[in-house]
């Protein structure tokens, strides 16, 4: 299913941020608790009237390495190259402004649907300044105050008046998308793995020119490769600001079942390949990791290299680690079979007898503690869904549930069963039925 993009854009503080978090609503993701893993919230997937769509918040770019008008032509660029819908901000109360005529001559160029949200009509001089923003030449206009819902439905109604979700054909084949930052080798390892130059490869970021999904076929199975590095369109908005290039994963990650996180060994590990592992952890997809360019490593062994990245990626323990090098194929053969074997993970199924017997044996090893003098009971395990796997606990009481006792016995499904490399979700229902 491919989801609508829609991004914000606008000079600073007119309202971007503000109108952002009342469009996603209090969607907290599961990620944010995970040590070592912060995240901008410039994205995110949204729903109004039960159409779902990605948005966009273009002030996420750091103004102190950018002069001011740089920093608002390259969001702007982010809005044109990324979304379907640009939704223009602007302030009411102040009126229009040099930099609010900067941004339209940028909208200009695109064909995409520009709405402009006038923003602060809450206030006496923005109802005498609404006017003047028709200058600006488009064809939509909406007058809203973020703060206090004026105008939120009429705006919202606009921006998804054409959305429908697209269900794409079910294609049952596997699919794994080749993920990381710009440069790490994601094209040379597509190329590696179809063993035929089928895109174009440099050495310099961002001259892949256009998402490539390729079919491979390995012991007579086809799979699904998606490569992101096609999906940077050309010049260095997304190479500028690196955050913006999770954008992309991020849409291949919702397509994909596998996604492969790409590090560059030549570089090390950098806190944007955990925000991109984190995501694909969100999505519930199977992970593994690739350290590419291990040829070029002299002085650090696999087993030095590992605890490194243990330590690093401490959010995913279960994903298996594989180093090779995707230009001169050396140790490319080691990443297939990890692929067939995380495939068969994330689809595995337990046996609901063998499952209860299981947990009741790690229940009686290790007692939870009580709390206020009660204890938790599980009384009924049960699997109940796939990619990634989901298994749901019938309970006394769900507020007993400890996370480092979920810790536990998540622990104890994976000793138990074979769940390489897939993300597992534990979910406790009250029996009573008071969810």
């Amino acid at each position: 299913m491919k989801l609508p993009t829609v991004a914000l854009v606008g000079r600073p503080n007119v309202g971007k941020s503000t109108l952002f978090n009342k469009i996603v609503g209090k969607q907290v993701s599961i990620i944010e608790d995970i040590p070592g893993v912060t995240r901008d919230r410039i994205y995110n997937e949204a729903s109004y009237d039960n159409k779902r769509f990605y948005l966009v918040d273009t002030g996420g770019i750091d103004a102190s390495k950018l002069d001011f008008n740089s920093e608002i032509k390259m969001q702007a660029e982010i809005a044109i190259s990324e979304a379907d819908i640009v939704v223009f901000i602007v302030d009411g109360k102040e009126g229009l402004t040099a930099n609010d005529l900067l941004v339209r001559d940028i909208l200009r160029k695109t064909d995409k649907k520009i709405i402009v949200a006038i923003n602060k009509m809450d206030v006496k001089e923005a109802q005498d300044n609404i006017y003047d923003f028709y200058e600006l030449g488009f064809d939509t206009y909406i007058p809203i105050s973020s703060i206090h819902n004026i105008g939120f439905v009429d705006l919202m109604d606009t921006i998804t008046m054409n959305f429908t979700e697209s269900e794409e054909v079910e294609d049952t084949r596997i699919k794994f998308s080749i993920i990381g930052r710009p440069n790490v080798g994601k094209s040379s390892l597509m190329n590696a793995l179809l063993n035929e130059e089928r895109v174009v490869v440099s050495d310099v970021a961002g001259t892949t020119r256009d998402s490539i999904d390729s079919v491979l076929k390995y012991h007579n199975e086809e799979y699904i490769m998606i490569d992101t590095a096609g999906m940077r369109k050309k010049g260095k908005v997304f190479e500028s600001v690196e955050k913006y290039s999770l954008l992309r994963s991020l849409k291949a990650i919702d397509r994909c079942d596998i996604c492969l996180v790409v590090i560059n060994a030549e570089e090390g590990i950098k806190e944007h390949d955990k925000h991109i592992a984190g995501y694909a952890i969100e999505k519930g997809k199977g992970l593994i990791f690739v350290v590419n360019k291990w040829d070029t490593v002299e002085n650090t062994t696999i087993n030095e290299f590992e605890k490194l990245m243990r330590a690093e990626f401490q959010f995913a323990t279960y994903a298996p680690i594989v180093y090779l090098s995707a230009l001169t194929k050396k140790r490319i053969h080691t990443l297939m079979p990890e692929i067939l074997k995380v495939a068969e993970n994330i689809k595995k199924e337990v046996k609901t007898s063998i499952l209860n017997d299981m947990i009741q044996d790690a229940y009686r090893l290790n007692l939870p503690p009580t709390y206020k003098g009660k204890r938790l009971k599980i009384y009924f395990t049960s699997q109940t869904g796939i990619k990634p796997p989901k298994f749901t606990f019938r309970v006394n009481n769900k507020g007993l549930v400890h996370f480092s006792y979920e810790r536990y016995l998540e622990n104890k499904i994976r000793e138990n069963f074979e769940y390489t490399g897939t993300p597992i979700v534990l979910q406790f229902k009250n029996r009573s039925g008071d969810e």
